[in-house]
């Protein structure tokens, strides 16, 4: 529905025959929305959309419009309230609506208006509340992804008189994160607050958090990031996102006056929410709310990022080392450590021996679990373990908004890896370089799947290793998965109590520590923490001794452990263990795919198995 276009409805027309408009409030591409009143003259919110003009992303599986699919199953104070919903013909087309809560105040965008900027200490609640919001999205199995935030968006009620209520409004560019069709109205989204990767089609939580983050600088500095000059009415094409691209090279102004002070805490919020590089961001919206609350430090360098790919760099072998390195470094986990001696590392240092006993040289490994088991550091472990030249790829480092782009930069990605070779190219969250192809997968993304495919065939002949890592590898293609390209599947839970034990020496190691430290009871303390959770328990301790001007201490430690929560869900944790038995289903019985590693230490039992 064209915003040019006339509105449908006058003061005193009834809605599907129950809602009488009151008058016109917004238009969408495909929408306009009303204030209208129910038949107990209750003030409400009707959204109408034209069916004729939508696409099959706006329907959930069910048939069912998404964007009511999605707020049926959400109740949260900071989320506007589904209502009703229904379909009706007017004038011979067909149209779909749906009713929400009436918020009697008025939008961000209105208050934003009248003020120019708004104080920190005015603007702080707000952004804490939308995150509290988001993190109702982010947190379910299947993960929400609003995708429009935007001073539009927001609506401030002002019902209760000693504090306002911030609502988030506005589902039609939501989707599901595990939904393929990724369709967005462009148009209705505000070109400042979009992240880098939402112009190749594609979304995580953290694309949320960069909108809010440039939500938070508009609103404290007066103007949006990076704010580029185009006509009142523009398309997104390739000249504007390149223009932004260019842009966004440059620093952040921060302005300072008597009124608004921008601390460094509050700089470097905002900075880290407004990364480029996806992984310099803040992974989840509580952690974004901890940095508002100034409940953790926040650091950040421009430095860290840089999109381009990390060179290759030689991994010392511990052969040739008297420090600690390789798996010397790794707490626990020695059945795994076993595993890869005898299975990997034994047979790309002895490729000879293997394949007189036509045992296959193994191509790659993916590792996969919780955020924060240590799948990157493992990997890195396994590079100085066999003594390989290293390179780490994020999925920025490759993927590209250009036709063929990333199909190239793939190429170019192996045929470096052999000129360095031996070489092991370490892939993070390989879900997003080679999701699924089946469905409506965009035809940039699914060639660029495809030169993966190629690229990794075999490619252990050339004497490159693979090893990949996600957090959601039921969204990886199936035929990554096969053999003769990612020949071992290890799940990595969160580490078991004796590894606990061992993260909590390894981070405490040269710190000023007293002498009643109880490894065994910390351990005890944090069932189902992942060892980014020990160092954050680690790091926090630290600051409370240091602020005491004292030793850090048992009491110290617990204090911390009481106050926190793991990063992981035991719902989440739960899915994992129900991929174990879907991921061998899918692949096919190889053995050594069934079994999860982890942190987990194996009893002589289950060695001898």
């Amino acid at each position: 529905m064209s915003k040019t276009e006339k509105h449908m409805f006058s003061k005193g027309d009834l809605i599907d025959g129950k809602y009488s408009v009151q008058f016109h409030l917004s238009d969408y591409s495909n929408a306009q929305v009303y204030s209208a009143k129910d038949k107990s003259g209750r003030l409400v919110r009707v959204k109408v959309y034209n069916s004729s003009k939508l696409k099959r992303a706006h329907f959930h599986s069910s048939g069912e419009l998404l964007e009511i699919n999605i707020l049926k199953s959400l109740d949260h104070p900071n989320i506007i309230k589904l209502i009703d919903f229904g379909f009706f013909k007017h004038e011979l087309n067909e149209y779909n609506y749906l009713v929400t809560e009436f918020i009697s105040g008025e939008s961000l965008l209105d208050k934003f208006k009248r003020k120019n900027t708004l104080s920190l200490y005015a603007t702080i609640p707000i952004i804490i509340e939308l995150l509290q919001a988001l993190h109702k999205l982010h947190s379910g199995s299947n993960p929400i992804i609003h995708n429009g935030i935007s001073l539009k968006n927001i609506f401030l009620d002002y019902t209760n008189e000693n504090k306002e209520r911030s609502v988030l409004s506005n589902f039609h560019n939501a989707r599901y994160f595990n939904d393929k069709k990724t369709d967005y109205e462009f148009e209705d989204l505000f070109l400042p607050y979009l992240a880098p990767e939402t112009f190749n089609n594609v979304a995580t939580p953290q694309t949320d958090l960069f909108a809010v983050g440039a939500l938070f600088y508009h609103l404290v500095v007066g103007i949006p990031p990076w704010l580029i000059e185009l006509p009142d009415k523009y398309t997104i094409n390739e000249s504007v996102i390149e223009r932004l691209a260019n842009e966004r090279r440059k620093p952040l102004a921060f302005i300072k006056d008597d009124e608004i002070v921008i601390d460094h805490q509050i700089i470097n919020t905002i900075k880290k929410a407004l990364a480029l590089n996806v992984d310099q961001r803040f992974h989840t919206a509580n952690e974004f709310i901890q940095a508002l609350k100034r409940e953790v430090e926040v650091e950040y360098s421009d430095s860290t990022a840089s999109s381009k790919p990390k060179t290759y760099q030689k991994k010392r072998s511990v052969k040739n080392s008297n420090e600690p390195s390789g798996f010397q470094q790794i707490a626990g986990m020695e059945f795994l450590k076993e595993t890869l001696r005898d299975d990997v590392i034994k047979a790309l240092n002895e490729p000879e021996l293997y394949k007189s006993y036509g045992i296959t040289i193994p191509n790659g490994m993916l590792l996969y679990g919780p955020p924060g088991c240590g799948k990157t550091f493992i990997a890195e472990k396994f590079a100085e373990e066999v003594g390989f030249n290293f390179v780490k790829i994020k999925p920025s480092d490759i993927q590209s908004k250009y036709i063929n782009a990333t199909q190239e930069n793939i190429s170019k990605l192996f045929n470096e890896a052999k000129e360095n070779a031996p070489t092991i190219i370490f892939f993070d969250e390989l879900d997003a370089l080679v999701p699924i192809r089946e469905g409506e997968l965009h035809h940039m993304h699914a060639t660029a799947v495809n030169e993966f495919l190629v690229q990794m065939t075999n490619c252990s002949e050339a004497d490159i290793f693979i090893i990949a890592a996600t957090n959601r590898p039921e969204r990886i293609d199936p035929a990554m998965l096969r053999t003769g390209r990612i020949d071992k599947i290890i799940y990595l839970p969160p580490p078991d109590e004796v590894a606990r034990q061992e993260l909590f020496k390894i981070y405490l190691k040269g710190r000023p520590i007293e002498l009643d430290i109880d490894y065994i009871t910390l351990a005890d303390k944090t069932e189902n923490f992942v060892s980014s959770d020990i160092k954050f328990l680690v790091d926090e301790a630290s600051r409370a001794a240091l602020k005491m001007k004292t030793r850090i201490t048992m009491a110290i430690l617990l204090k911390i452990i009481s106050k926190a929560r793991p990063s992981v869900s035991i719902s989440e944790i739960n899915r994992y263990r129900d991929l174990e038995g879907s991921l061998s289903e899918n692949i096919g019985d190889q053995g050594n795919k069934k079994t999860p590693f982890g942190f987990t230490i194996p009893d002589n039992k289950k060695r001898e198995e």
